[in-house]
Formats: structure tokens, C-alpha cells, sequence
């Protein structure tokens, strides 16, 4: 029941911290006018958070769910970071 728990709340908040991140890193980073950038970043989150919750689901454990969502949100966030 545990690994039930981890699974879900890595899905839900692991997956929309991964997706605001993706969205904000699309739209400081895409060569497009600001607007344009923003959108794409947006539409693209929803792909992300869905790709995020697939994962958590699909992961052999509940460790490597959370693992899947964090390595790349902290890799997202060290480059955000260090821009």
C-alpha cells in the first residue's frame, strides 16, 4: 500500500514540478518571440506531466518511479540554476 502512496504522489507533485519546469525551461530557452516560447513550453508540459505519471505507474518500484521523476527535475533545475 505504501508503494501505492509513493507512486502517486511522485506522479502527481514529482510530475507537475517536472512539467512547470519543462514549461519554464522552453520558454526562456526556445529560439522563438516570447510568446510563441511560452506557448510551446506550455503545450509541451502536458506531454511531460503525462510521460511523469506513465512512468510512475509503469516503474518496477516505487523507488525507481521516484527516482525516474527526480534525476530529470534536478537536472532540469541545476540548469535553470546555472544559466
Amino acid at each position: 500500500m505504501a508503494g501505492v502512496a509513493l507512486r502517486t504522489v511522485g506522479a502527481v507533485g514529482g510530475g507537475y514540478a517536472l512539467a512547470a519546469s519543462a514549461a519554464g525551461a522552453a520558454a526562456v530557452w526556445l529560439p522563438l518571440p516570447r510568446a510563441e516560447a511560452t506557448l510551446a513550453g506550455m503545450l509541451a508540459s502536458f506531454a511531460v506531466f503525462a510521460a511523469a505519471i506513465l512512468w510512475c505507474f509503469a516503474a518496477r518500484s516505487a523507488t525507481r518511479a521516484l527516482a525516474g521523476v527526480a534525476l530529470p527535475l534536478a537536472l532540469l533545475l541545476t540548469a535553470w540554476w546555472g544559466r
